[in-house]
């Protein structure tokens, strides 16, 4: 592959590094689950600097394709255009956009916990566990812990046993997480850790349901937890209509 020349502004070498590794993606030639080359090997290969190779793996991250794993490395989690269906970033820029992602999840992600709670192994549930670990990390440290959250789920679909479950979540990708950034107003640092928190406490009971094979246990725990995220969108696209209203 062609070195691009040193002298191209670093946001273009960024998209340009971000198309070429999307390909790559997209076509197979890395495929969910793959580690990404390290900084240095993609630095190398593409004749850019640590500044650009991190711009985009941050754009990559922000599409869904990839996940960083700190202290591992970057890991491969979309499928691109391996399917019809797909979900992208620009498709979740409203409240309502997320609202409608949400109520898909739910007819999808129930049914998935209960089939989980009565099929998954210990290495599975080993893997749901370390994904609430992550979570758990990224909230106390001030990140909003999306790649943990979508790890979680995903973790649950392979759970099933049934690769379209898999599948289908990996087609959604991680911009199908809602996050409270959303809204109009930031929240303090204080406020989204209570909310990470308790986003945290919902994911756990949905574990313990499937740790115990409690298939109605996980999916009354599962729906709960996608409809309460639901409903604070609802309740946030309300605030926004009012505010709308109100000038």
């Amino acid at each position: 592959m062609n070195a691009r020349p040193s002298t191209r502004r670093p946001r273009s070498l960024a998209h340009g590094l971000v198309e070429s590794l999307g390909e790559r993606i997209r076509t197979g030639g890395l495929a969910a689950g793959d580690k990404l080359p390290t900084e240095a090997a993609i630095m190398a290969e593409f004749d850019v600097s640590r500044t650009v190779v991190r711009e985009a793996i941050s754009k990559l991250q922000a599409a869904g394709l990839v996940e960083t794993r700190h202290g591992i490395g970057t890991f491969v989690l979309g499928m691109g255009e391996g399917g019809a269906f797909r979900i992208t970033a620009d498709q979740m820029a409203t409240l309502n956009d997320v609202v409608a992602v949400l109520e898909l999840r739910i007819g999808v992600e129930t049914e998935a916990a209960a089939l989980a709670s009565q099929r998954r192994t210990e290495a599975q549930l080993a893997a749901m566990r370390d994904a609430l670990g992550a979570f758990a990390a990224a909230a106390e440290a001030g990140r909003d812990a999306v790649g943990a959250d979508f790890q979680f789920h995903l973790e649950i679909a392979r759970a099933t046993g049934n690769p379209h479950f898999e599948q289908l979540m990996t087609t959604l990708g991680a911009p199908s997480i809602p996050r409270a950034r959303l809204s109009t107003e930031q929240p303090d640092a204080a406020a989204q850790r209570d909310y990470l928190r308790r986003v945290n406490a919902e994911h756990e009971s949905i574990l313990n349901a499937i740790a115990a094979q409690d298939s109605e246990g996980a999916r009354a725990a599962m729906r709960t937890h996608l409809a309460n995220s639901r409903e604070r969108r609802r309740r946030a696209a309300l605030a926004l209509q009012g505010q709308g209203h109100g000038q």
